[in-house]
């Protein structure tokens, strides 16, 4: 059984819009894009070292496979070491259209979503990591089917832009694993899912 796990940067405000940089996604006039970079450094570099040190397959966007598609396999692997386990992984991409994928080891999932990537987690094989996509993830939290969360929670607040859990939000409970603080105020928190939402009264 593979377990799918969302690997997001987000505001305080739980944004996940463009972080990497001012033209990753300007949908909706958002003018905040490479919000993360002051207070990426290496501490966050080694996070980002070891979530990408196990062994993964990839899930992905339309938009989120073209910018890494278009990025990537240009890298050089001895230089860049996000390059190698990236072009390796296995790339599963949903689209709701047809379209030919160019980066090696791609996989279109075009037809009923839900349904094959339900199926994929049946499957033998490593993790499958989310990264962007999140129009992919509202679908992934809408159907139950997010394993894991790895988010790195940024002391910012963006106001606007396309959140974490918007359209795709169910109630749900999670239990916080691992957890660290960079001394640029970065929360690492790893959750996994942990049943139905418990209430109770003072």
């Amino acid at each position: 059984m593979r377990k799918i796990v969302v690997l997001t940067s987000v505001s305080l405000d739980g944004v996940m819009q463009a972080p990497g940089g001012p033209d990753e996604d300007r949908s909706n006039n958002f003018n905040y894009g490479g919000w993360t970079f002051p207070y990426f450094d290496e501490e966050a570099g080694a996070v980002m070292g070891k979530q990408m040190g196990v062994p993964f397959d990839l899930l992905l966007g339309r938009k989120t496979y073209n910018i890494f598609a278009a990025y990537w396999p240009q890298q050089n692997e001895a230089e860049n070491p996000g390059a190698a386990p990236l072009n390796k992984a296995i790339k599963y991409v949903v689209s709701h259209a047809q379209r030919q994928l160019q980066w090696e080891n791609s996989v279109l999932i075009h037809e009923n979503p839900v349904e094959n990537i339900k199926a994929l987690k049946t499957q033998d094989g490593p993790m499958l990591q989310v990264h962007g996509s999140g129009n992919l993830i509202q679908t992934l939290l809408k159907n139950d089917i997010v394993d894991e969360l790895w988010l790195k929670i940024f002391p910012v607040t963006l106001a606007s832009g396309k959140r974490l859990f918007g359209d795709g939000a169910i109630p749900a409970a999670f239990t916080l694993y691992e957890s660290s603080i960079t001394s640029k105020g970065v929360i690492i928190a790893n959750y996994k899912r942990a049943g139905e939402v418990e209430t109770g009264s003072f």
